[in-house]
């Protein structure tokens, strides 16, 4: 018998398949919560809000269950259009689950964001795993606190306390999660790791790199598209992307003085880039662009996902 025929076999008699949403308040820690379940990079991380813009897919294999993770943007109070599809996608991302998992920052414990989370999951009455993370940065009396005000207020499935970061309480929790999930075939083969196509997730990645080398220098509204990804004949890849911003005075900040700046941004992508595609030779050419308004703009919006 050949292993995928084992694999068939296995699939139709005792497999397990479903979605967990993973929703919270912005830097709950939610990306990185996800990469640490699948053991790879499928959603990126920065100490900006509301990075996460798309509900990225991200697969992981337990035992016999294959678990589809929702990495969501984070829920929080919408003051201009991009926000508020943000907002929505992470809901419907919600909706979709057979499991919703709470990702709650210890230290922020029942904040405003966190009640207005609280009230939505109350309206919505789904099943909610709470998870509460960063345990490694508060003190064990106030966590005990934190779990009893939490479970006070919902009938959570569940509560787990780990930290993402560390992988503290992770094996726990994706135990739990396995066994939550519906019998049925797997949807994805089981090495992939993430449904998003690749050119998205480089642009991602470069976004990334751009928030961490601007830190606050640059607003939030900056957005990255991969306009052309060329496969070489020699086995590299030959990728531009278009980096967007709102004003000409962003796009003096992200190239810098002599460039040095937008060099420093594409070589640290295109090294990350490279080793997602298993070392390939990546040349990667940035652009910068001013589009006025275009976290107005519902075609935008609609092709980061966020708008049907």
């Amino acid at each position: 018998m050949t292993d995928r025929q084992a694999q068939d076999n296995r699939q139709d008699s005792q497999t397990r398949c479903g979605f967990v949403a993973i929703i919270g308040a912005p830097n709950a820690g939610k990306s990185t919560l996800i990469n640490s379940l699948v053991g790879a990079k499928v959603s990126i991380v920065t100490h900006k809000v509301q990075t996460t813009r798309t509900r990225v897919r991200a697969i992981a294999i337990e035992g016999s269950s294959q678990i589809i993770f929702i990495d969501t943007p984070g829920i929080f109070k919408p003051r201009r259009k991009l926000d508020e599809a943000m907002v929505e996608a992470a809901w419907a991302g919600a909706g979709d689950a057979d499991v919703v998992a709470w990702l709650v920052d210890a230290r922020r414990g029942l904040d405003e964001q966190n009640r207005r989370i609280l009230e939505g999951l109350k309206k919505s009455g789904q099943r909610v795993v709470l998870v509460i993370n960063k345990i490694d940065l508060v003190e064990k009396p106030q966590l005990l606190e934190l779990v009893d005000a939490f479970n006070g207020e919902y009938a959570f499935q569940a509560t787990f306390l780990v930290s993402a970061l560390k992988g503290s309480g992770l094996a726990d929790l994706r135990s739990y999660l396995a066994e939550q999930m519906p019998p049925g075939p797997w949807l994805y083969p089981e090495d992939q790791l993430s449904d998003f196509p690749m050119r998205m997730l480089a642009a991602e990645v470069t976004r990334e790199k751009l928030y961490l080398r601007l830190h606050d220098e640059l607003p939030y509204a900056s957005h990255v598209e991969t306009e052309s990804w060329q496969e070489r004949p020699d086995g590299s890849v030959r990728i531009e992307q278009t980096i967007y911003v709102l004003r000409d005075s962003q796009k003096k900040i992200v190239i810098g003085k002599g460039g040095q700046t937008i060099k420093e941004i594409g070589k640290a992508a295109r090294e990350e880039i490279s080793q997602l595609l298993g070392g390939r030779k990546v040349h990667l050419f940035l652009f910068v662009k001013v589009r006025e308004k275009w976290d107005q703009d519902p075609e935008r919006l609609r092709n980061l996902g966020l708008l049907d």
